[in-house]
């Protein structure tokens, strides 16, 4: 963290809290507490109302009048940026992430830190893997180097790319890197978990100027068919979780009649199988046609 954002956070926090000590903030930015008070005398010379209160429970404050004029977010405000980062942490913990909702946390009343929202992921062994790739994704986007690696892909062919990293994009539970590929000379995405060999390079590259509509129009999802499926009513909470009430049609019959969007491709036949019995497609008759060559196919496996 440099000088300027440590300032920044100093006077975010002082407008919530009355008064802070030296040792929370050597703590908060491991640093010395030499350079807390040099922090304190910059902020007094750029007029910013700080004062000093010795004794056991002292510190640093800011003037109450400061206060009313420049707090911009209310407590509730603090609390719904909590529960953002919460749920990002679950999926992305990083340090950087780990010391902002530290920060955040100063600034909230700790009576107010009970959430009402908690969030839960499993905890799986590849997914600290695919954070230490992550990790090393970030930081050639911030400092702008090449990253070079070897990728597989989905029929398992093996190549070496050397890449110019422009975008980390998290999508359904699965992280991708996009970039431009040297090798293909083009805008390519890369899914973490097929990455291996991970390598920062030296040398750094100038982003491309056409690199912002690129990214506008980068495309993660692949084409969608209208399917129509008819259901039971166990697996009925988890249609209306991706695809909203309206997209089911209660029959007289007592049947549910659900229209889904899915890809015309093996990702989208895992997801139909993965509801087993409980879900039948009706229409269209083709990507019934195809669903069932898939599924025998996978039955082939075990005859």
């Amino acid at each position: 963290m440099d000088k300027v954002e440590r300032l920044i956070s100093i006077i975010m926090i002082l407008l919530k809290k009355d008064v802070v000590s030296t040792t929370e903030f050597t703590q908060l930015f491991q640093v010395s507490k030499r350079t807390i008070l040099r922090d304190m005398e910059t902020l007094s010379l750029a007029n910013i109302p700080i004062y000093s209160v010795n004794g056991v429970k002292g510190g640093y404050g800011i003037m109450d009048e400061y206060k009313v004029d420049k707090r911009l977010l209310s407590s509730s405000d603090l609390e719904n940026i909590l529960t953002a980062l919460g749920g990002l942490e679950q999926i992305l913990l990083t340090e950087d992430v780990e010391r902002t909702i530290k920060k955040i946390e100063a600034m909230v009343s700790p009576l107010s830190l009970h959430r009402s929202v908690q969030l839960s992921f499993y905890n799986w062994q590849g997914r600290s893997e695919v954070l230490e790739t992550l990790k090393t994704c970030q930081e050639s986007i911030l400092k702008k180097r090449l990253v070079s690696f070897e990728y597989t892909d989905k029929d398992g062919a093996v190549t070496s790319r050397m890449i110019e990293p422009y975008e980390l994009h998290f999508s359904e539970s699965s992280w991708y890197l996009r970039g431009f590929c040297l090798h293909r000379q083009g805008y390519r995405t890369f899914k973490l978990s097929r990455i291996d060999h991970i390598t920062v390079d030296e040398r750094a590259f100038q982003p491309r100027d056409d690199w912002s509509e690129q990214g506008h129009q980068a495309g993660y999802l692949p084409q969608l068919v209208a399917i129509k499926a008819w259901i039971s009513p166990s697996i009925k909470d988890q249609i209306i979780e991706r695809y909203g009430r309206r997209s089911i049609e209660d029959h007289r019959s007592g049947s549910l009649l659900a229209t889904m969007y899915v890809p015309q491709n093996h990702t989208g036949f895992q997801f139909l199988a993965s509801f087993g019995t409980h879900l039948t497609i009706a229409e269209p008759q083709s990507y019934v046609e195809d669903f069932r060559s898939y599924l025998h196919q996978m039955m082939e496996n075990y005859t």
